[in-house]
């Protein structure tokens, strides 16, 4: 599908039970106490000075000959600019809302959905759950070989970028959207940051591997959830601009915790918490040969468990043109995907989670899930070291060794940060813009 270039879009999602945000507090700095025209005044809280207000004054009539808005931070100014940031995938909308959130707060953002998930069960109701602001521009670029993919990709940012003059680009995680906004911002001149930089699985032959290191060598912000990034970006020989802030995702997972324990989707599917097996699968090396999705399935028909699989578009297409999908759902409860609060309901109610997702071996991890990964390596390697996360492969006895056997037992000793790395990342951009 050809990349098109809509008008920017207005309005932001609406609340569904989940509302992250804090009472404004411009990330424990300043607090607004007056808006004039283009300038924003911000002073010590609780608290208006004459001179600052004085000062106000002058850059309002500065404003109206330099570009940018500017923003009065107590004896500090701050300048205005726009963002522009890049998503696509479901974990890059859920990566992106609390940062967009605190971006906000003091920046212009310019936000592109590159299409990649363009199912409304992958893409739309995640903005609506998440509280997040629509997308400005929708690519609506659709699936495609992976190199057609991103050069359509491509060919729409750059329309974008060049319509919009953003001063810097932002990423996230590893998807060809990654890889085309680090290639466009980095041949347009424009700075790059990259949101989960550093993180390795040390195979070449994923896709998502590619993507993680061009965008890192190419990004002047490489912003790493854990120690280990920063530990694997110092051995690449970049140690500029790498900041060590936590996992957005943690955040994520934490202000949603409450929201998700009130969906009632246990109850909706006929299950019990802790008594039922929750399994996504979505990677090209998991569900695109047919001989090794066709041991997967075996498995989980096999496990004698109650198994809950929402289905991933792409996965239920192979399922069906390998004539897997009826003897799969005649023993497992087979369902449409659903949307993050759900996810993470089902996820906190499962006796274990079979996946082969970066991002769900997390989620796991966060709400201490037992997690068995059909890899055989993973850029989460905490999560292993700790004794959570079991890589067992795709092979069918592996699998229900593991999801008979591997029960952790303990606590989590690995940090993915402190619940702010949104707040974090805001404030470097400040500093850096």
């Amino acid at each position: 599908m050809t990349a098109t270039l809509t008008e920017r879009s207005e309005g932001t999602a609406a609340h569904k039970g989940f509302n992250p945000k804090r009472k404004l507090e411009n990330r424990d700095r300043a607090a607004v106490v007056g808006v004039k025209s283009n300038v924003t005044i911000v002073g010590a809280r609780g608290t208006v000075r004459n001179n600052v207000l004085a000062l106000a004054h002058l850059l309002q009539e500065a404003s109206r000959v330099v570009r940018h808005n500017i923003i009065i931070c107590g004896a500090s100014a701050l300048t205005s600019v726009k963002i522009a940031s890049v998503v696509g995938a479901r974990p890059q909308f859920i990566k992106a809302a609390p940062v967009s959130r605190e971006i906000r707060q003091h920046h212009e953002e310019i936000l592109v959905h590159t299409g990649q998930h363009y199912d409304e069960s992958m893409s739309d109701v995640f903005f609506e759950v998440l509280d997040m602001p629509r997308p400005d521009y929708n690519l609506g670029v659709g699936s495609a070989s992976h190199s057609r993919q991103t050069a359509e990709m491509m060919h729409g940012l750059e329309d974008v970028f060049e319509r919009e003059k953003p001063d810097l680009v932002l990423v996230y995680g590893d998807t060809n959207s990654t890889l085309a906004g680090a290639l466009v911002a980095s041949k347009m001149g424009r700075p790059l940051g990259h949101v989960e930089a550093g993180l390795r699985s040390f195979n070449r032959s994923m896709p998502e591997e590619i993507n993680r290191v061009v965008a890192d060598h190419l990004s002047a912000l490489l912003f790493c959830p854990t120690q280990t990034a920063v530990d694997n970006l110092v051995k690449e020989g970049i140690s500029r601009g790498v900041h060590l802030v936590g996992d957005v995702m943690y955040d994520v997972a934490l202000q949603s915790a409450q929201a998700a324990r009130s969906r009632d989707i246990l109850q909706r599917f006929g299950v019990r918490k802790g008594e039922y097996i929750l399994v996504t699968l979505h990677r090209p090396a998991s569900v695109d040969d047919r001989e090794t999705l066709a041991g997967i399935v075996e498995a989980l028909v096999r496990s004698g468990r109650t198994v809950v699989f929402p289905i991933h578009p792409r996965t239920r297409k192979n399922l069906e043109a390998f004539g897997l999908w009826e003897p799969l759902r005649a023993k497992v409860k087979a369902i449409e995907p659903v949307d993050y609060l759900d996810f993470i309901a089902l996820l906190m109610g499962a006796s274990k989670v079979v996946t082969d997702s970066g991002g769900v071996q997390k989620e796991a991890y966060f709400f201490g899930v037992p997690c068995i990964t059909l890899r055989d390596e993973t850029e989460w390697i905490e999560t292993v070291e700790d004794g959570w996360n079991a890589l067992v492969g795709t092979d069918t006895a592996d699998i229900l060794d593991a999801i008979e056997k591997f029960n952790p037992s303990g606590t989590k000793s690995k940090s993915f940060g402190d619940g702010h790395a949104a707040e974090k990342i805001a404030l470097i951009l400040d500093k850096f813009v």
